[in-house]
């Protein structure tokens, strides 16, 4: 059985279909699983021993025959690669040579569909993420986790990490401060990060501030500004890769995050995690048993028509005092 998976997006949205392959092998277990994915995820899928073939979306070669395509993005080139591909059986979304709208396979994956085109239901849907992909594969969804794995240069990153500091990690704490400049109102306000740091210091907590390439000059002020409050906090690199940063994760008791790369890695790793959510929604993300989901009481002013608007309330709408009493009871 040679199966092809084809997920181009977000990081974020790459590590939270990986549990479709705990499905897959389950269903056919002598199967061979290729996986086409954006170049910048090709690192973390590159460890999952479930994987075959991991491909970048730059085919140049033949792929030859499939027995089964799933299809789990809506994106032109994953779309048209999902109509071009030969397979006996496709499940997902594909686009008509003719016009560059997704459309679905087969019923099933309809649902998710229409999740995207349609705000009201998108409003009411209460069905994760990972429970819409599985039903768009016609895959009984049993919350499956799929993790990640550091190997073992992630591993040894990590090690030196906490040497080369003398971190005492027995309560640290990781903060992701930033998010998608695509939703500019899914991370907190850097006034509320500051004062949460300070004050889960006085508790005792280490707090390693985390950091992406969306957000390198942030990162630095806000460590700046810290340091010259005689705040001390660790900070990763900005330009990490995928598995340094999860290895830094994987240093963490809990991690604070929006809906973001972060809060995905987090969860694959088992990690005791606090998201914040703004303006995405929060019962789309999946929590296995590990995630505290704090809402702002305006998501639904911004959710989903205004997801793309900036707002200085809304990202101060959800108060140091809460996220503290939610880490406190981790």
């Amino acid at each position: 059985m040679k199966i092809l998976i084809i997920k181009l997006g977000a990081k974020g949205d790459v590590i939270r279909t990986l549990p479709i392959l705990v499905a897959l092998k389950e269903k056919y277990p002598a199967s061979e699983i290729w996986w086409i994915t954006k170049p910048q995820s090709k690192e973390i899928l590159e460890t999952i021993p479930n994987i075959t073939k991991v491909l970048t979306n730059s085919i140049n070669e033949s792929l030859g025959k499939f027995d089964i395509l799933y299809n789990f993005d809506i994106e032109q080139e994953a779309t048209k690669l999902a109509r071009e591909i030969n397979a006996d059986k496709k499940y997902g979304f594909y686009s008509e040579a003719d016009n560059n709208y997704a459309l679905a396979f087969n019923l099933p994956a309809e649902y998710y569909l229409n999740t995207l085109f349609d705000d009201e239901l998108k409003k009411a849907n209460k069905k994760t993420y990972q429970e819409m992909m599985f039903q768009a594969a016609e895959l009984p969804w049993k919350k499956q986790h799929h993790p990640i794995f550091l190997n073992e240069q992630s591993k040894r990153y990590a090690e030196n990490f906490v040497k080369q500091r003398n971190i005492n990690t027995e309560k640290l704490v990781g903060i992701h401060m930033g998010s998608s400049p695509r939703w500019p109102s899914k991370a907190w306000h850097e006034d509320k990060i500051k004062e949460f740091i300070k004050k889960a210091k006085q508790k005792g907590y280490e707090i390693l501030l985390f950091g992406g390439p969306d957000e390198p000059e942030r990162h630095k002020r806000l460590v700046e500004e810290l340091i010259q409050e005689k705040t001390e906090v660790y900070y990763n690199n900005s330009k990490n890769s995928d598995l340094e940063f999860a290895s830094l994760v994987n240093l963490c008791k809990a991690i604070i995050s929006s809906d973001t790369l972060a809060l995905h890695v987090s969860l694959a790793l088992k990690k005791p995690t606090i998201a914040l959510f703004f303006c995405s929604s929060p019962h789309e993300v999946e929590d296995y048993g590990l995630l505290k989901k704090i809402v702002s009481p305006r998501l639904y002013d911004f959710f989903p028509e205004k997801m793309d608007q900036y707002s200085e309330e809304l990202i101060q709408s959800i108060s140091v005092e809460e996220v503290l009493k939610v880490l406190e009871s981790i």
